[in-house]
């Protein structure tokens, strides 16, 4: 019996397309908004944007701010959650490639 060491299998995520493309629609966008915290440090909104046509992810960046703090779960949710849709709307005006 022979082992293999050294050798790790791939993980992928989304599979990448032949020729990338921007977005044209929000479908074509998953946004994951959630929170992070507790009730006594209070709770920041998590975000990430990903454009499922080509698996770039569009948010967090190096540089982006933090969503918060809040006071309760769904104060940190509800901007983060509009900040996502808000990258989506402009990443389909102009595209980012």
């Amino acid at each position: 019996m022979r082992q293999n060491f050294g050798k790790r299998p791939k993980l992928v995520l989304f599979a990448k397309p032949a020729t990338p493309h921007p977005g044209t629609t929000p479908d074509d966008f998953a946004i994951y908004a959630s929170y992070r915290g507790s009730q006594t440090a209070g709770y920041m909104g998590t975000l990430k944007v990903v454009r499922k046509t080509d698996s770039r992810l569009l948010f967090p960046f190096d540089g982006a701010e933090q969503i918060g703090p809040f006071k309760t779960v769904n104060e940190a949710i509800q901007p983060a959650q509009a900040k996502g849709e808000s990258i989506v709307t402009g990443d389909i005006a102009n595209p980012e490639i």
